[in-house]
């Protein structure tokens, strides 16, 4: 009989410990019998310019569905949502300097597991530049650069990341947003003075929209506002995004090991060549070897790139069967 149990979001803003920050977090936890050391854990890691709030919905939405399809005697799963660094409460933490790339970044989360959470995620899931953080997270746990204890998770999922290196001109719209805000003047005059700003330069009203509610006042009588990430930061980190290259990996998982690609159906970073490499090799990678993981490719109708706004149950409807088997 599937179970109710109710969703608890409670959040953890950098806390000190021994001395040492952690990433700005937050929990989304749900159900089963068992105490928090034996649920499921996954960890949700934003694109560039976002914040873990843009994804706690998803995270909420998925954990129910999950729960609904299980018994009473699952363990139960804790999601935890997080904040890169130069993004969101994230931004401006003094221990995470340069270089801001994907490995450093990888290297935060797994500071985070062992300072704060004290468990190796079973799964990953990464949306846009942080598909290609989750990657990196999975292959480093394999490869020993996180210590001998670090244990890989069973599970990688990489929204619409393309995983290998990209040319610049496929970065298209993404390159020219963050170098026409990298030399905005800060703090802006108003919301309002960015969007228009913005337009007249040729990017869309939804876009200038979503990028102006990455803003916040720079005091309560002000109109004045600043940025919630660290644009000289994102800037480098996108460089990086651009310059890794995770084929290899994916030609290879571990043994026990699951890669899922979804790629979002209107998406506008996939290319013809790039996409027949990615089907032949989900379908050389969809059968367990003896010795080696698993490679699956999802695509996901009716979403753009932010294929988790566009099409939320239909991402859920990807993402949840294998939390599903995983939670029995």
């Amino acid at each position: 009989m599937a179970f109710l149990s109710a969703l608890k979001g409670r959040q953890r803003w950098a806390p000190h410990i021994r001395g040492v920050a952690t990433l700005a977090h937050e929990y989304v936890k749900a159900g089963g019998e068992y105490g928090d050391e034996q649920k499921k854990t996954g960890i949700i890691i934003h694109g560039l310019m976002g914040a873990g709030k843009n994804l706690r919905t998803l995270a909420k939405d998925l954990i129910s569905t999950v729960n609904q399809s299980c018994t009473s005697s699952s363990k139960g799963w804790e999601l935890v949502l997080i904040d890169l660094r130069n993004h969101g409460n994230s931004a401006g933490l003094s221990h995470l300097s340069p270089p801001h790339n994907i490995q450093a970044a990888a290297t935060d989360i797994a500071e985070l597991v062992k300072l704060e959470l004290h468990k190796w995620p079973d799964v990953i899931i990464g949306h846009s530049l942080g598909g290609k953080v989750a990657l990196e997270f999975a292959e480093s746990c394999v490869n020993g650069r996180f210590g001998h204890s670090a244990i890989y998770p069973t599970q990688v999922w990489v929204l619409d990341s393309v995983p290998g290196r990209i040319d610049i001109e496929q970065s298209g719209e993404v390159e020219n947003v963050l170098k026409t805000i990298k030399y905005l003047p800060d703090p802006l005059p108003s919301r309002r003075w960015l969007v228009e700003h913005l337009v007249s330069k040729g990017f869309s009203k939804p876009l200038a929209d979503w990028l102006g509610t990455n803003l916040k006042r720079i005091s309560a009588s002000s109109e004045e506002m600043t940025w919630i990430f660290d644009v000289d930061g994102i800037y480098d980190m996108y460089l990086s995004y651009r310059q890794t290259n995770y084929w290899p990996f994916l030609e290879s998982p571990p043994k026990g090991m699951d890669i899922g690609i979804v790629r979002a159906e209107r998406s506008d970073r996939w290319y013809p060549a790039l996409l027949s490499k990615l089907e032949h090799l989900a379908n050389t990678r969809k059968i367990p070897h003896s010795d080696k993981g698993t490679v699956s490719y999802h695509v996901l109708e009716k979403a753009g790139h932010w294929l988790h706004v566009d099409n939320p149950k239909g991402l859920i409807e990807i993402l949840a069967p294998s939390l599903i088997k995983m939670s029995q």
